[in-house]
């Protein structure tokens, strides 16, 4: 176990203090002032910003300007995009019908192969993935009903279990890549269990994918069942 006892005795010492001055003419022209901080905190060396305190301080604010290119669209937004925070990371999307290559463990007894999946509604941030059934192709609105996702490895509230899969959202994604990344993780992983006791659909989940892996007939939507969570829920 790594001993994290240095980091909660950690003391921060004050190197650096920026004064702002602005005129008071009809331009207002700002002037910063830097002075140094001696070991007893006090200011000293009074000096105008220099041009390299000044990239050192633009340096340390770089995050905020990471944060600002992450999910900017890569030209017109996709209709498959429902909500975006750029300031929590996090996107709303669905997606249609269609067949999926899937992947489970030997436990479960079902093959690896191709499989007809209902539509879908994600929500991810940059740390976590939450997925729901929808009930047709159309795209869904704020009274769009969301039903349980009819996969393995999800808890009843639509959080999704990566288990050992590495989930390595990077801080410069367009909203497409965010979006193609994390539908690559939920699929690209094993299915393995069912989470807490909960069956997401009517009847037995190992035998529907069993009678879906490899077979031409599409997802059978009787067999979802209603969740309690609306598409409001998730924006909060």
């Amino acid at each position: 176990m790594k001993d994290l006892t240095s980091d909660f005795m950690a003391f921060y010492q004050p190197k650096l203090a920026l004064l702002f001055y602005q005129g008071k003419g009809r331009l207002g022209e700002m002037f910063v002032e830097s002075f140094d901080i001696d070991s007893n905190g006090s200011p000293i060396n009074a000096h105008p910003l220099s041009v390299r305190e000044a990239k050192k301080l633009a340096d340390a604010l770089k995050v905020g300007s990471q944060s600002e290119e992450m999910l900017k669209p890569s030209g017109i937004l996709g209709t498959h995009i429902l909500f975006t925070d750029p300031s929590k990371n996090k996107v709303i999307w669905f997606t249609r019908s269609t067949r999926r290559q899937m992947y489970f463990s030997d436990l479960l007894g079902i093959p690896n192969g191709m499989a007809s999946v209902p539509p879908m509604l994600w929500c991810a941030d940059r740390e976590s993935l939450s997925v729901f059934a929808l009930g047709s192709d159309r795209r869904p609105t704020e009274r769009t009903k969301l039903y349980h996702a009819p996969f393995f490895n999800t808890y009843q509230s639509g959080n999704v279990c990566m288990g050992t899969v590495d989930v390595e959202i990077g801080t410069s994604l367009t909203i497409e890549q965010f979006t193609s990344a994390w539908e690559a993780y939920f699929f690209n992983s094993y299915f393995n269990h069912l989470l807490e006791g909960h069956n997401p659909i009517e009847g037995n989940c190992v035998f529907l994918w069993k009678e879906l892996v490899n077979g031409q007939g599409t997802f059978p939507m009787a067999q979802l069942r209603r969740a309690g969570t609306t598409i409001n829920d998730l924006i909060l």
